[in-house]
């Protein structure tokens, strides 16, 4: 199971707070898959996951929606 959350059209820190609350909702092992259009949010991402300890599996770019693939760790 992996969920999706779409934070495109927030700016800073939105994404990253709505993130946080979505991430608590998915088990442990699964993933999220965040959408988002903040530039921000690129280095937002990488240091929530390592601040977390969540995993940053894959992140992407595909015109203005940046792409992220975390992993919920315990």
């Amino acid at each position: 199971m992996s969920a999706t959350l779409d934070a495109r059209g927030l700016n800073c820190p939105l994404p990253i707070l709505k993130t946080k609350k979505a991430i608590k909702e998915v088990p442990v092992g699964e993933t999220l898959k965040v959408l988002a259009t903040d530039p921000s949010s690129v280095k937002d991402m990488d240091a929530f996951c390592r601040a977390t300890g969540n995993e940053l599996m894959e992140s992407g770019q595909d015109g203005n929606t940046y792409t992220f693939l975390l992993r919920r760790k315990a």
